[in-house]
C-alpha cells in the first residue's frame, strides 16, 4: 500500500489583516467581534462578546492586537482571570485585560449580545 503525501506551499486564502491581503480595520474588526461572541464557553462568551459590542469600535490598533491575543488564551483560564480566581498570566496582563475585568463588575451588567 503506498502512501500520498501532499504538500501546500501557499495558502488559498490569506489572513485579512492587512489592507493590501483583503482586509480593514473594518473587517478586523468584524472578525474580531464574530470571534468574541462564539469562543464556544458562554460565559467567556457573553463578556468578551459585550465588551466587544460596546468598545471595539474605539479601540486603537494596540488593543486590538491585546484583544485577539486574549481571543486567543484558554477558555478555563480566562474565565479564571474574570473571575479573580486565578491570577493572570504576564502574557495576557494588559490594560485592555484590566478594562474587560471592569466591565464585568459594572453595576447592573447586561449581557446580552
Amino acid at each position: 500500500m503506498s502512501s500520498l503525501v501532499v504538500t501546500f506551499t501557499h495558502r488559498y486564502i490569506h489572513p485579512m489583516t492587512q489592507p493590501e491581503k483583503g482586509g480593514s480595520q473594518e473587517a478586523r474588526r468584524k472578525r474580531l467581534l464574530f470571534r468574541a461572541q462564539r469562543r464556544g464557553f458562554k460565559e467567556v462568551d457573553l463578556v468578551f462578546g459585550s465588551f466587544a459590542a460596546a468598545h471595539l469600535e474605539a479601540m486603537n490598533e494596540a488593543e486590538l492586537d491585546a484583544f485577539e491575543l486574549l481571543l486567543d488564551a484558554p477558555d478555563q483560564e480566562v474565565y479564571a482571570w474574570l473571575s479573580r480566581g486565578a491570577p493572570v498570566t504576564a502574557r495576557y496582563d494588559t490594560p485592555l485585560l484590566h478594562k474587560i475585568k471592569a466591565f464585568c463588575t459594572r453595576k447592573n451588567p447586561t449581557w446580552n449580545v
